[in-house]
């Protein structure tokens, strides 16, 4: 199949290296408004450039990954849509939720399908965390702990638009905690701080939170985010029921020194970045949107779902700024 790449930054350039390697995908079509970063990613992988969306809908595309700036998420979203092209685009579907839900009301009875980038759903550790769930081999669940920490800041140009460390950071957090146990979350309550970065406080953000999120089943899952963790990048989860309790990403590469005499675990190189800890996940993900190009499979994450976790981040927000809980139903719109 042919596929169009719109943005070639550092995630737009990775989705082409891992598109250039799926047996699905026979050419793939690139355009980004600067045309020297498309004219790299194209001389590397082969491709085809274009020099705007409307030449690459044109040219013959059976699919488009967008992986432009957010501000531009929606129009191209549309634009596949009304071309009949199916679409993925990374999160999160708009700058605000109140553009996000603009853009399900839009979309709404078109017969097009669009998946949504939550890499986490594609990652082995998360999937086998999910059967042991739905399965019930852990019984009922009464605690969930969520892991997200960065090894440094993104730059404080990212940080001033990226609408805050929950929308930007913990949103990955909410979205698994929902696809892993199959739960809504109905309140939360956060908390945060900055012992860094003195851009980000400037920013109106904090650098390191903390959310706790009651299910609607009664199970409490706690959100741990910092954008300062000097060993490398740490995503984890535990879940724990009444009959027994597991954990993601406790493997060698795990970003933490055990201090207990004569533990030698974890004993690889830390991951460093997110590219590394979730190559596989990715390469699953683009697999999955080309079984959704082709017909074979639904979405496999829908803008229902992103706007789903994109609420709980509003709840955070809202609840760090006013210091008290917040129930999602309070910040839901539309």
């Amino acid at each position: 199949m042919r596929i169009g790449i719109l943005g070639l930054g550092r995630i737009g350039a990775f989705h082409a290296e891992t598109l250039s390697g799926l047996d699905a995908v026979g050419s793939l079509v690139l355009t980004d408004p600067f045309a020297d970063a498309a004219k790299a990613a194209a001389e590397r992988f082969g491709a085809e450039v274009v020099d705007s969306p409307e030449a690459l809908l044109a040219a013959g595309v059976d699919g488009i990954v967008v992986a432009a700036a957010t501000d531009a998420h929606p129009a191209l979203i549309l634009a596949g849509v009304e071309a009949g092209v199916p679409v993925f685009c990374e999160k999160p579907v708009a700058r605000t939720m109140a553009e996000g839900v603009e853009v399900l009301k839009a979309v709404a009875g078109r017969d097009v399908p669009i998946q949504i980038g939550y890499n986490r759903r594609f990652d082995t550790g998360f999937v086998n965390a999910r059967a042991a769930v739905r399965s019930g081999e852990l019984g009922k669940l009464h605690t969930v702990r969520s892991t997200t920490l960065d090894p440094a800041p993104p730059p404080a140009a990212y940080i001033a638009a990226s609408g805050g460390i929950f929308r930007d950071c913990s949103v990955h957090d909410f979205d698994i905690i929902r696809w892993v146990t199959g739960r809504e979350v109905t309140e939360v309550y956060a908390v945060g701080g900055n012992r860094g970065a003195d851009f980000i406080k400037e920013a109106g953000d904090a650098d390191t939170t903390g959310a706790i999120l009651t299910l609607d089943d009664g199970t409490i899952a706690v959100v741990s985010n910092s954008r300062h963790n000097a060993r490398g990048y740490d995503v984890r989860m535990e879940i724990h029921g009444f009959r027994d309790s597991i954990a993601v990403g406790l493997e060698d590469k795990l970003p933490l020194r055990s201090v207990e005499p004569g533990v030698t675990f974890p004993a690889g190189t830390p991951h460093d970045f997110f590219m590394d800890r979730f190559t596989e996940a990715y390469r699953a993900e683009l697999t999955a949107f080309t079984e959704v190009v082709a017909g074979t499979r639904p979405s496999p994450c829908t803008i229902e779902d992103a706007l789903e976790a994109g609420w709980i981040a509003d709840a955070c927000t809202l609840s760090l700024r006013e210091h008290r809980p917040v129930t999602i139903e309070e910040v839901r719109v539309g």
